[in-house]
């Protein structure tokens, strides 16, 4: 832009004396252009001349300076007050005693799982239970057709009638060869053929007697009926098969639910962390076991009652480098049902003397954990932490915090390395359940990003 003198100058602000002048030296040029049109050529203030055609141009720029001029010569915002140091939410580091908490898929089964066959063959008159239903001991489930049973028996306990009658006679003869051989009457000879005819009938008599309940048992085993108490499962035969040892046919399957075991495997390595106090359940009587085992149903939901440790086996499997275990849970509704999934969550052991601070106030940065805490000074201070169990919304802290310290829950993310804060408490409260694998700990919110 130039001046009257045809001086290039900048833009000259409206609230100085300069850029005072300036304007209005060229408002005055520009309205004496705006208001001639009685000639061709518009004579100025200052003697400057324009031609007519110039005059709407002139109109057109006055606007523009108008506007200008207004726009300047608005008041400047004054600058924002200080507020001063920034506002987080602390919480204090909390030294307590904490449950280690595990949790396991595991799958239900029954205590005891019979599977019921025929124990003599023959063929199927009836079946009566009803499939899925609860049954006792004894019950009858199937029936097999008796009558050949009952022939056989009749005829076995009428050859033993018929020995008993035969041996009552050696038995007379032998005890009057006894007198006479004693007497000198009969020789030796005959009174040992006699003692020997007694014990050869005395022995048929055993083997008839021994028939009879033989054909009795058969008898009874074509009544089949529950070995236990449970829930009777689906029939795998029909009426008029045939059935027996034989066939080796399983009939169904009856399984004991009350109380039902949940089975599942840890590796070789987890069961030697849990092998001392799992040591120590086992030697203390079943029924004086403390029941600290939790079931969780397919639909998220906490079983009513609570399990006891029951079962640790034996050896470890070759194949898969596991080691079996079973927790046992009351099932007085019958709900539970070999074969189902879920999972169990149990106390194994406590952890005296545990940090812990929400898990809310840890941010994961670059595969490092850390906190943020406000120091005495009202100072920021970013720590590194090495985590341990999980702990419901709270977190075992094994480095790096000392009982006290306090921890910013809110706020980590505008916080830097010895900047001014002010800390005030954090007004929730955190849940506190039972403590998960430390390697879990990847459900921490990443607050080294915000």
């Amino acid at each position: 832009m130039k001046d009257s003198n045809n001086n290039k100058v900048g833009i000259l602000d409206i609230n100085d004396d300069t850029g005072r002048a300036y304007w209005g030296h060229q408002l005055r040029d520009l309205l004496g252009v705006a208001r001639g049109g009685a000639s061709r050529l518009t004579s100025t203030a200052n003697g400057r001349v324009f031609p007519q055609s110039m005059k709407n141009v002139c109109l057109i720029y006055l606007a523009a300076i108008s506007a200008s001029v207004a726009f300047t010569s608005c008041e400047r915002p004054k600058p924002t007050a200080d507020t001063g140091p920034p506002e987080v939410l602390v919480s204090e580091v909390i030294q307590r005693e904490v449950p280690i908490i595990r949790q396991w898929v595991a799958t239900l089964n029954g205590v005891q799982n019979a599977q019921v066959c025929a124990r003599t063959e023959g063929y199927l008159t009836a079946i009566a239970y009803q499939q899925g239903g609860y049954v006792k001991k004894g019950d009858l489930l199937f029936q097999i057709d008796p009558r050949l049973f009952i022939a056989t028996l009749d005829q076995a306990k009428g050859q033993l009638l018929e020995d008993q009658a035969t041996l009552l006679g050696v038995e007379l003869d032998a005890k009057r060869a006894k007198e006479l051989f004693q007497g000198r009457v009969i020789s030796e000879q005959e009174y040992t053929d006699k003692t020997q005819t007694y014990q050869t009938k005395l022995a048929t008599v055993t083997k008839d007697q021994a028939a009879v309940e033989q054909a009795q048992l058969n008898l009874d085993y074509t009544k089949i009926v529950s070995p236990l108490n449970g829930i009777a499962g689906q029939q795998q035969a029909q009426i008029g098969d045939l059935v027996g040892t034989g066939t080796n046919q399983v009939l169904t399957t009856v399984s004991q639910i009350d109380p039902v075991w949940c089975y599942f495997p840890i590796s070789e390595q987890k069961y030697w962390e849990y092998a001392e106090p799992l040591k120590r359940v086992m030697m203390v009587p079943e029924e004086k076991r403390p029941e600290k085992a939790e079931l969780i149903l397919p639909d998220g939901s906490v079983y009513k009652h609570k399990g006891r440790f029951v079962y640790v086996d034996r050896a470890v499997d070759e194949k898969t480098g596991t080691i079996q275990i079973a927790v046992s849970f009351t099932n007085p509704e019958l709900t539970l049902r070999p074969g189902q999934y879920v999972t169990v969550r149990a106390e194994v052991d406590r952890l005296p003397n545990a940090l812990v601070i929400p898990r809310q106030a840890v941010s994961e940065l670059q595969g490092s954990d850390q906190v943020a805490i406000v120091n005495p000074d009202g100072k920021a201070e970013i720590r590194a932490v090495t985590l341990g169990e999980i702990y419901g919304q709270m977190v075992v802290v094994k480095e790096g915090l000392k009982a006290g310290d306090k921890v910013v829950v809110e706020g980590f993310h505008i916080v830097r390395q010895a900047m001014p804060v002010t800390a005030k408490p954090y007004p929730g409260s955190f849940e506190i359940g039972g403590t998960q694998e430390a390697t879990q700990k990847n459900s921490l919110p990443n607050l080294g990003d915000s």
